[in-house]
């Protein structure tokens, strides 16, 4: 096989034939995800240890999050967004292992997480209201203004799974672009000054170190967008629901 010269055409280390990779690699966060839960519940103490008291940890976090921006009655929404929580954190970080891809970095994988926070929120607010109570908060304060308000409110909502995904997507995209571009800055230097004398190859030693010295901070940023990024679609799919539910308390 002829080897790439490029490592953003470069294929992930695992493919299945006729299989797009980000959904292959859904399926192995997925499996990554279950397996660890299995582990972390196989013997559950009254003191957690290990990968039990791991996640019993970030689930807190999560549960302290809705408490505060939902409230309590939005603890039965738990498993959704600590769903989208861990999904979203575990498929992001697969992006800083060389040979693996982030199905984040795909636009197909974010929308359909935006996707599902958007019928969702559609959904509480219409079994709060009703249909047509919920679609009169369209319409705005006074009749009068409903045919402005309605269709700026109708344009509004479908920007939130737009925003949503699209912001997660770039992200996590440019972050795998920017490593692949240091990958291919330091194979490069490396060949273009082993080509030289062995007096230029010494004197380039400091161009070939320098894109490695650089992917040590990147990655540590990237891992940090990662933690942002989870952070920030999990808070707007809480605030979403919490303006779903506050809708249905003011009918």
């Amino acid at each position: 096989m002829e080897p790439h010269s490029n490592p953003l055409e470069h294929p992930p280390i695992f493919q299945i034939p006729g299989v797009p990779d980000p959904v292959t690699y859904t399926w192995i966060v997925m499996a990554v995800l279950v397996l660890v839960s299995l582990l972390a519940t196989r013997r559950l103490q009254m003191v957690p240890v290990g990968l039990q008291n791991l996640l019993e940890v970030v689930f807190e976090q999560v549960q302290g999050l809705i408490d505060d921006i939902i409230g309590h009655e939005g603890r039965r929404y738990f498993p959704l967004i600590a769903t989208l929580a861990l999904f979203i954190f575990v498929s992001n970080l697969f992006g800083l292992v060389p040979g693996l891809i982030a199905p984040t970095a795909d636009l197909n994988t974010t929308a359909a997480c935006a996707i599902i926070v958007f019928l969702t929120y559609h959904y509480i607010g219409i079994k709060k209201n009703g249909v047509w109570n919920y679609l009169k908060h369209f319409a705005g304060p006074m009749p009068a203004l409903a045919p402005l308000m309605f269709p700026i409110e109708v344009i509004s909502h479908f920007a939130r799974p737009l925003s949503l995904s699209v912001r997660l997507f770039a992200n996590m995209f440019g972050g795998h672009m920017l490593m692949a571009a240091l990958f291919f800055l330091a194979i490069n230097l490396f060949e273009w000054s082993w080509k030289g004398s062995g007096l230029f190859f010494l004197l380039a030693m400091p161009l070939n170190i320098l894109p490695v010295l650089l992917i040590v901070p990147i990655l540590l940023l990237k891992l940090l967008v990662a933690l942002i990024q989870t952070f920030i679609f999990v808070m707007l799919s809480m605030v979403y629901i919490s303006l779903a539910l506050e809708e249905a308390e003011h009918h």
